[in-house]
């Protein structure tokens, strides 16, 4: 489980690739390093990891197929800066959300717009998903939980703000036009929103003539 709040900022040390694997690291300092072992899990731009290494302050994981194909992980190279989140212990605070790490895809970056203390973030959406991203309500990208400023449903498109701390903990202040972040929608929402469809769907086929 993770909240969705960043807790470091760090650029991508070594990345090895092989057929359906990709192996890569990043340099921990103690803090993140605290009673970290083979084994947990690490949250990199929000997509939840398995530590398959430790050698020194030097981190481990694997990306599988599957993982590539659904995130921006198979875009990383040396010195790509990516957010990082350890797991959350039992009696964390959630600033955030509840998140599982689970990502169900990317999002394209259409628009910037920079302003005072602010920089907003206009993206391209999938119908798919969105139909369970609201306005004002909560969305993961790369792992940092935000609002959704704005949503606009027949165009499949949303924004958020974001604030100077979060794009100065976070790598959002380096996104651009064109670029890919993965995306986590509220599993609460989504449960709420399908169990609706199914309830309306039985509702309306009850309602149906029976034929023969």
């Amino acid at each position: 489980m993770y909240t969705g709040i960043v807790q470091a900022m760090l650029p991508i040390a070594t990345v090895e690739r092989q057929p359906g694997l990709m192996t890569f690291a990043l340099d921990f300092d103690d803090e993140l390093l605290t009673d970290l072992v083979t084994g947990a899990s690490v949250a990199i731009n929000g997509v939840c990891f398995t530590v398959t290494g430790i050698e020194g302050h030097r981190v481990s994981f694997d990306a599988i197929a599957e993982t590539l194909s659904l995130s921006n992980i198979r875009d990383l190279q040396p010195g790509t800066a990516v957010n990082v989140e350890r797991s959350a212990r039992a009696d964390a605070e959630i600033g955030g959300h509840i998140l599982s790490g689970h990502v169900i895809g990317t999002a394209r970056v259409l628009n910037v717009i920079e302003s005072d203390n602010n920089r907003r973030l206009t993206f391209q959406g999938d119908s798919q998903w969105l139909k369970y991203v609201f306005n004002k309500g909560f969305l993961a990208l790369n792992g940092c939980s935000l609002t959704v400023a704005a949503i606009d449903q027949l165009a499949a498109t949303f924004s958020v703000n974001l604030i100077p701390e979060t794009l100065a903990r976070t790598n959002f202040a380096l996104v651009d036009e064109g670029d890919e972040v993965n995306i986590e929608i509220d599993q609460q929402t989504q449960a709420i929103v399908d169990t609706v469809e199914r309830v309306l769907a039985a509702r309306e086929q009850e309602g149906k003539p029976q034929i023969g």
